[in-house]
């Protein structure tokens, strides 16, 4: 029925479900060029549920491709119905314009792809691709989970937002590979603001469709800027609780799916980002060195050692500071009573040109050469030797505490 196993891999078998015949023929004569899809069975009404199931098992697609220009409560339904069969089939929602709307409750239903007239050749092709990605991932990628890094400042107005997009930037110039920075600030995230994004969805719409991520639907959620994927914090301040098994979903995805997971939190002492730091590979406190903000990285230190945090699972960053401050580094360790892995020199006209012009610093400025040292220090870190053990007891001891 499907054909040889090499024409599986070129050609993904559907079932097309399509009330609206004009939808149909569209789709039917655009998918002729490319050929990215052979329609091995054709339905023209919605039809029950368990009806779906049972043509789906009997006939094995790759996909179901549907409608849902006719009645998109109708179709949500079968959608549903289709991602509990055994093997998976993937989805791909059909409509005639990309309404966001249609398209985000699309995936929050647990489609894995969104086509909209003209069904335009390259689309398909792109929508192919990461389905056939989806169906089988890279060899040895699930055994390879990214490094996550996660940046809280002891203070706001630490400079810990510019210090994490700088320090996604930097590694992806340093080393190459997939680079995602996530703004978790959701009542002040400002990270799409300063790179100029207009996002649609935000990192909200990841954790609500936390159990059902996919490279479909983590293609809507998140954006490019400079090379990177960046997961926004929301346009509105959100005070309500993320749920923390939502959380921990969208870390364990990005790790999949990602080399590097910059992760940028709102102050240490807020639930959010205690559960972050628990997560992280490598976790960074940003102070700068004045003396409120040295006493609230203090008392950051002194709340994450009372939650159970080994003193070797975080260091801290201390941003901003003036050579003539007199505070070395050995100074601000006993002060802190933990390690700083890095001091960043106070450097205003970089800082300003990258954020009026939207650009990564680089090496040719005092600050861009203290960050590229400062993302080598965490490679060094990321290695599995140097990583340390036991992050899984520092999660069970936060969870309690909160």
């Amino acid at each position: 029925m499907h054909g040889v196993a090499g024409a599986r891999e070129q050609v993904l078998t559907a079932v097309l479900v399509a009330p609206d015949r004009g939808l149909a023929q569209q789709f039917r004569d655009a998918a002729a060029g490319p050929k990215v899809f052979e329609i091995l069975a054709e339905l023209k009404e919605y039809v029950a549920p368990p009806t779906l199931e049972m043509r789906l098992r009997q006939i094995q697609p790759d996909l179901l491709l549907i409608d849902l220009a006719s009645d998109f409560e109708t179709a949500a339904g079968l959608i549903r119905a289709a991602s509990g069969v055994q093997p998976p089939v993937q989805v791909i929602g059909l409509h005639y314009k990309p309404d966001p709307e249609v398209v985000i409750r699309c995936f929050r239903i647990g489609a894995s792809e969104f086509l909209a007239s003209p069904f335009e050749a390259d689309a398909q092709r792109e929508a192919a691709a990461r389905i056939r990605r989806l169906r089988a991932p890279e060899p040895g990628r699930q055994q390879e989970a990214g490094t996550l890094i996660a940046l809280a400042p002891t203070k706001p107005g630490s400079g810990a937002s510019t210090v994490s997009t700088q320090a996604a930037f930097a590694l992806k110039r340093l080393t190459g590979r997939r680079v995602l920075l996530v703004d978790l600030d959701v009542v002040s995230g400002s990270i799409a603001f300063h790179l100029k994004l207009r996002p649609t969805y935000s990192v909200l719409d990841a954790i609500e469709r936390s159990s059902r991520l996919d490279p479909g639907a983590w293609s809507a959620l998140a954006v490019q800027a400079g090379g990177i994927d960046v997961l926004a914090a929301p346009e509105q301040p959100v005070s309500d609780e993320l749920d923390a098994n939502g959380l921990h979903d969208v870390f364990e995805y990005s790790r999949m799916m990602y080399d590097w997971v910059v992760v940028d939190l709102p102050s240490v002492f807020h639930p959010h980002s205690l559960r972050a730091l628990s997560e992280a590979d490598t976790a960074l406190l940003v102070s700068t060195a004045d003396l409120v903000s040295l006493h609230m990285a203090r008392r950051a230190v002194g709340l994450l050692t009372h939650l159970g945090f080994s003193r070797d699972r975080f260091q801290m960053v201390v941003n901003r500071l003036d050579r003539g401050a007199g505070l070395s580094v050995g100074d601000m360790e006993k002060i802190f009573s933990c390690s700083v892995l890095a001091t960043l020199p106070e450097d205003p006209q970089p800082v300003h040109r990258t954020v009026t012009r939207v650009e990564p610093l680089t090496g040719d400025c005092e600050l861009g050469r203290a960050l590229e040292q400062m993302v080598k220090k965490i490679q060094l870190l990321a290695a599995p030797a140097a990583r340390p053990k036991g992050p899984a007891a520092d999660s069970r001891a936060v969870a309690a505490e909160l």
